[in-house]
């Protein structure tokens, strides 16, 4: 039996928007393909695309000479990425997390881990859930276990919690715990731009290991270094309960 997400995914629509078609086709990001409409990089039947034009099913997309086609599946990994690692579909980046798994689906990352992070990322050829998780507006949870330099005290803990002025903005309130003399967890509604590590740097603090451990309610668990499993049926079940009401407004940028 299919999840109501997988449903959704594979129901037939009318029409739709270029850059969701491409977003849905594991292609790239919204945001990356309506730069790649505006190159001039993508045809419709033949002709140049225009930005904000709507598709159908029966209609030949082109990215180059590329004939792109919805994925008959959907595919949602749990990864345990590595540092050293990142994710990028940048071809140049001999490292990059598309290389990486070397999967054959074409998949993207649902929100970045940076290079030096490492713990449970999300990869999927569905980009309604890839806007729903990650846009900040939704204050889904991601989960993180972080080890510093320096002794976490309580004062530490509290401001870290109550808020960081970074980035020209505070950052929300969080919960935070101490889960050993230089440890802590996290857990995060937001995804500014290294905002854990900036986060610590403001109160003199040096990561020296984060790694993600949970978003939403899938957990990273035994899952070794490297390796990848699909996430299961009870999970995504879980997962569509807790993304109803969700905005699947375009991420442009989510860490």
């Amino acid at each position: 039996m299919s999840n109501q997400i997988e449903r959704e995914f594979d129901a037939p629509k009318e029409s739709v928007r270029l850059n969701k078609f491409l977003s849905e086709a594991g292609v790239c990001s919204r945001r990356e393909a309506d730069r790649l409409i505006e190159s001039g990089r993508v045809t419709v039947d033949g002709r140049r695309a225009e930005m904000g034009m709507r598709v159908t099913k029966d209609q030949e997309v082109c990215v180059g000479k590329k004939v792109i086609q919805k994925k008959d599946r959907m595919v949602l990994l749990a990864v345990n990425k590595p540092t050293g690692i990142v994710c990028t579909e940048e071809k140049r980046e001999k490292k990059n997390i598309i290389r990486f798994l070397n999967y054959p689906t074409r998949i993207t990352y649902i929100g970045r881990l940076d290079k030096d992070s490492e713990g449970l990322l999300l990869m999927t050829n569905n980009g309604d859930i890839i806007n729903k998780m990650m846009r900040a507006g939704n204050c889904h949870e991601k989960e993180y276990k972080v080890t510093v330099n320096k002794e976490v005290t309580k004062e530490f803990v509290r401001k870290m919690s109550e808020g960081v002025p970074i980035l020209d903005t505070v950052t929300r309130p969080c919960k935070v715990e101490k889960t050993g003399k230089y440890k802590f967890r996290i857990i995060l509604t937001q995804g500014l731009n290294r905002q854990i590590r900036r986060m610590c740097e403001y109160f003199g603090y040096q990561v020296t290991r984060l790694e993600r451990v949970r978003v939403m309610n899938i957990e990273l668990g035994n899952l070794k270094s490297g390796e990848y499993r699909e996430v299961t049926e009870r999970e995504l079940d879980e997962l569509y309960e807790q993304l109803k009401g969700s905005s699947n407004n375009t991420v442009y940028e989510e860490q």
